[in-house]
């Protein structure tokens, strides 16, 4: 087997005795590395990344719901203008990416090549994602932080159209192979 292209030191827990069954994990992560790592349209990932900034700036306007989310929270516009821009706009791209880069691989994969290469089934799988998992953990955490219900619910709308966007340029703009 071929260990030079796996994240997982397969050939060092051959030494522990671990049992022969996981070396098939090593198979499958090897065979989804090659496959999908090779076929990924980076430009996707690179629009992928600018969509959370793009939308936030457009969703989260003065003119639409930004007099709201700011007087949901307490934010002034004195306040606001203390923030350091620049590395909130640096560490929002790189967690952007992460975001994409998860995204791509739960949008697309073996098996769903062809008919399921739709901006549409994109939108599904990121505003899926949104509900199933970002809006609790963001509830949570407004919950927790004694935010309004108000400010939780704008955040989670910005967070399920803006997965649903970036799920459909992902998964419009990338081809995996359906074999395995």
């Amino acid at each position: 087997m071929d260990l030079t292209h796996t994240l997982i030191p397969f050939h060092i827990l051959a030494h522990f005795r671990i049992p022969q069954k996981l070396f098939y994990l090593e198979s499958l992560i090897n065979t989804l590395n090659h496959q999908t790592m090779e076929h990924i349209d980076w430009l996707s990932l690179i629009l992928a990344m600018f969509v959370p900034l793009a939308m936030g700036f457009i969703y989260y306007h003065k003119a639409l719901f930004g007099k709201a989310w700011m007087a949901s929270i307490g934010m002034t516009e004195e306040k606001q203008k203390e923030a350091n821009m620049p590395v909130i706009m640096i560490v929002s791209l790189v967690l952007s990416f992460f975001i994409a880069f998860f995204m791509l691989h739960f949008c697309n994969g073996a098996g769903q090549e062809g008919e399921f290469d739709t901006f549409k089934h994109g939108a599904f799988h990121g505003a899926f994602i949104a509900i199933i998992f970002v809006i609790p953990i963001t509830i949570i955490d407004g919950l927790f932080e004694q935010k309004s219900w108000k400010s939780m619910l704008i955040n989670a709308g910005y967070w399920i159209l803006t997965l649903a966007i970036m799920g459909g340029i992902l998964d419009v703009m990338n081809h995996f192979p359906n074999t395995m």
